[in-house]
């Protein structure tokens, strides 16, 4: 027994591990430092990985049916605004061009001879006047001398047979009259349908005119032209083949239109307002430094511009946090903005406090 005890009192007390609590006060120190740094970037920004890059894209679309005749642009490649990219074989609309300029070659000599015809009959009208004017004197004459032969056979200074040649006289002249009026009157009114008829031959003029203006912007249409600047893609059109009025020829996506479209929580618009600063991290290139400015929202949630919105007036509603796109500008160096393409997937933050 004495010796067993004097084997304790040789033996060294252990002495208490201090690593393990130092490595969970530096671990609670961390999560501390790091709690805090969280509390303090989301009480100044809010975020959203549901964003992604969006550009103009314009469909050139075929104006006039065809063969395709030329193709100048490779897909993928970039072209300028007004640059010739794809013609159609325009035979057809130049023969229709020359077609329509015939008729108005046709009917401006229709004018020509309406005006001739104009004057033709104003020239009639003139000798009707003229003679209805003569038959007028001619019947003033006759009147006066039937008066004074109606005077003279009363008390017997002339025959029966003078009274009866003067009587004669008067109605003869005052029957040409009248046919002189209807003449006149006749040559008048050709006159007014000849001036009838020349209008409706400068509305042919006027039509042809128009024909001729429609054929030659049919013909341009052959001559497809780029309405934007940006790169040329999705190319749906080979030589020779047959395209029709409204068929999507490609597609340009205008490299200058390049913005984001974020889809935040309803719960987080209450901070977000225009003009505010956001950082953007592209998930093709983390280490391209982008960042951007809150522009403007959309007027409705991306539910309610799906083909089948949600109905919630049924009986099995089920509330789910919608979601509000927000166009956000950007702002960069041209490098890194050519670097980015429509759809790419991006984190944005918003700072809501300076």
């Amino acid at each position: 027994m004495a010796k067993q005890a004097t084997a304790q009192e040789d033996t060294p007390a252990k002495k208490p591990n201090k690593v393990l609590p130092i490595i969970l006060g530096v671990i609670l120190l961390g999560g501390i430092i790091f709690g805090v740094k969280e509390y303090m970037y989301y009480s100044k920004h809010v975020d959203t990985d549901d964003a992604q890059i969006d550009a103009d894209i314009s469909p050139v679309v075929a104006r006039v049916g065809g063969y395709v005749d030329s193709i100048m642009f490779e897909e993928n490649t970039p072209v300028t605004k007004g640059q010739e990219l794809v013609k159609i074989d325009d035979r057809d609309y130049k023969v229709k061009l020359e077609q329509a300029q015939v008729a108005q070659t046709g009917a401006a000599a229709n004018v020509g001879v309406g005006q001739s015809q104009i004057f033709t009959t104003a020239a009639n009208s003139s000798v009707a006047r003229a003679q209805m004017e003569s038959a007028k004197a001619r019947l003033d004459k006759v009147e006066k001398d039937y008066q004074r032969y109606a005077n003279l056979i009363k008390d017997g200074s002339i025959t029966q047979q003078q009274f009866d040649q003067a009587k004669s006289d008067l109605e003869v002249a005052q029957a040409t009259y009248r046919a002189a009026q209807d003449q006149y009157r006749a040559a008048e009114q050709q006159v007014n349908t000849t001036r009838s008829e020349l209008k409706v031959t400068n509305t042919g003029v006027n039509q042809r005119e128009a024909d001729i203006d429609y054929a030659k912007l049919q013909l341009s249409y052959t001559r497809v032209i780029a309405p934007a600047s940006g790169i040329a893609s999705k190319k749906n059109v080979q030589l020779g083949q047959l395209v029709q009025p409204g068929q999507t020829l490609f597609n340009i996506v205008n490299a200058n239109s390049m913005f984001i479209t974020a889809n935040f929580k309803e719960t987080q618009l209450e901070q977000i307002k225009n003009g505010q600063k956001v950082n953007v991290e592209v998930d093709a290139y983390p280490d391209m430094e982008i960042s951007g400015t809150v522009y403007n929202f959309s007027p409705a949630t991306g539910a309610k511009f799906s083909l089948l919105p949600p109905d919630n007036a049924t009986g099995n509603y089920v509330k789910v946090v919608q979601r509000v796109p927000v166009k956000i500008k950007l702002n960069g160096s041209k490098e890194d903005l050519a670097k980015l393409r429509a759809g790419m997937s991006v984190n944005v933050s918003v700072l809501v406090k300076e």
